[in-house]
């Protein structure tokens, strides 16, 4: 208050100088406040300015607090969030702003996020995360994605995929639904961003690491979708649907279910191993299904042309013959076939991963030549590809009747590329326990009836 002067008129009675020392700072101001001579112009005028000065500083500070809050380089700032903001400068949204993404447009909604991110400042200081997840109600929303994009699109960029945006957009589905990896690249569900491997999230790794399967639109989540649409539902009605789950919430989920099959190991697996040949029964009819072999009436067609534009089978695959002898072309191609026979790109469940697995992974293909012929890995391939097992796992029409097949099949199997057609769905030996090597979808094996051996084996 000292902007006004001092008061001209000073008590000097002892009594009051002492009850003025009892009283607070903040009621001496107000009492100085009132005091003051409003009635003069100049008094007014200085008040007017020590006002302006003030909105100056309050308004002028928030304002600088906020913009630095909401940079992408204050995010980083933070040691545990190296993969997010790694993810971020390696992405096509590298160019936008943290916030532009994760916080709804509006000033109350700005105010609002600032408040309730109090608590990451409190982890932060309190004890680091293990991992950062994107939780339900932080997830991403249309109204942030549709500031930049359109929503009156068809296609996708690339032009291969029909998809109407603005009819999914209405019927109230995120736009994460799909998107979810566009500038993360799904790095929680992977579990690659946890505590121990932060300090592996550079720039250089984050490019290796930022896969495009990860970073485009995944096919299983297409699937997924509309089979449950087919079968009434409506998936995305459940947040938890369009963000990856918590792994602590899964954790308690297996939890729970560890202390619930306590005592009924045996009972336990054989409902996995059910729960697991019924899943692979599901994609198998999925796949049958997306090649036109299985016609079902439902609402969304599951075919893969229904999607894909540009999709056309190619002119080998339309020979009389090719179900019965693409083997070969498997052989040679197989690099080729996995383009579009990859069982992986059906799921819509990310497989957790190993960061340094991954590194290594990277190093090698980059040293590595062109896919050379092998047949080892190529029936591996046929047996644990669901592509290739929805026929392969059934028996042959060639096999005729087994008490005639078994007299009879020397004939089919005196080549060396004729035993090697065997050898997709059979083994040669008795399959050793804990093998490590793919399990053969039949459990007849040569040396089942050849236990003397074969021809070729005593001539050497």
């Amino acid at each position: 208050m000292a902007i006004w002067g001092k008061k001209k008129n000073k008590e000097t009675d002892p009594e009051t100088r002492e009850n003025k020392k009892k009283v607070g700072l903040i009621r001496r101001l107000w009492q100085k406040f009132r005091n003051i001579d409003w009635k003069n112009p100049v008094n007014r005028w200085k008040l007017l300015f020590v006002s302006l000065v003030g909105c100056i500083v309050v308004f002028g500070g928030g304002y600088g607090v906020l913009s630095l809050t909401n940079s992408p380089s204050f995010c980083s700032s933070c040691h545990e969030m190296a993969p997010e903001y790694s993810t971020f400068t390696a992405s096509a949204h590298s160019n936008i702003s943290c916030v532009q993404c994760h916080i709804k447009p509006g000033f109350t909604n700005m105010i609002t996020h600032k408040m309730k991110s109090m608590k990451e400042v409190y982890y932060h200081v309190t004890g680091i995360p293990e991992q950062i997840v994107q939780t339900e109600e932080e997830a991403v929303s249309n109204e942030n994605c549709l500031q930049c994009h359109s929503k009156n699109r068809l296609v996708t960029a690339s032009g291969d995929l029909k998809v109407n945006h603005k009819g999914h957009i209405e019927k109230d589905i995120p736009c994460i639904t799909c998107h979810a990896g566009v500038v993360h690249a799904k790095i929680a569900a992977r579990g690659i961003n946890t505590e121990e491997v932060r300090g592996h999230w550079t720039k250089e790794n984050a490019e290796k690491l930022m896969e495009e399967k990860y970073l485009r639109p995944n096919m299983g989540s297409c699937i997924d979708c509309h089979e449950k649409v087919n079968n009434g539902e409506e998936p995305w009605k459940e947040v938890a649907y369009n963000v990856p789950p918590n792994p602590e919430e899964v954790q308690h989920k297996l939890d729970e279910q560890a202390k619930k099959a306590s005592g009924e190991a045996a009972s336990t697996e054989t409902k996995e191993d059910e729960t697991a040949a019924a899943h692979d029964e599901k994609n198998q009819e999925i796949i049958l299904q997306a090649i036109g072999k299985q016609k079902k009436d439902v609402k969304i067609s599951m075919e893969c042309k229904t999607c894909h534009k540009q999709t056309e089978i190619p002119k080998t695959h339309q020979a009389a013959d090719w179900s019965g002898n693409h083997g070969g072309t498997a052989v040679q191609q197989l690099d080729k076939c996995v383009n579009c026979h990859q069982d992986s790109k059906w799921a819509r469940e990310i497989p957790k991963e190993d960061i340094m697995s991954l590194l290594k992974m990277k190093e090698q293909e980059t040293k590595a030549s062109k896919y050379t012929p092998n047949l080892t890995v190529v029936k591996d391939q046929a047996r644990t590809n669901k592509f290739c097992s929805a026929c392969h796992s059934d028996r042959p029409k060639g096999h005729g009747d087994s008490n005639q097949w078994l007299t009879s099949h020397a004939a089919n199997a005196k080549t060396n590329d004729q035993k090697a057609e065997c050898f997709v769905c059979h083994d040669r030996d008795k399959p050793k326990a804990d093998s490590g090597n793919v399990k053969a979808p039949t459990d007849v094996y040569c040396q089942y009836c050849h236990r003397t051996g074969f021809k070729d084996d005593k001539t050497k």
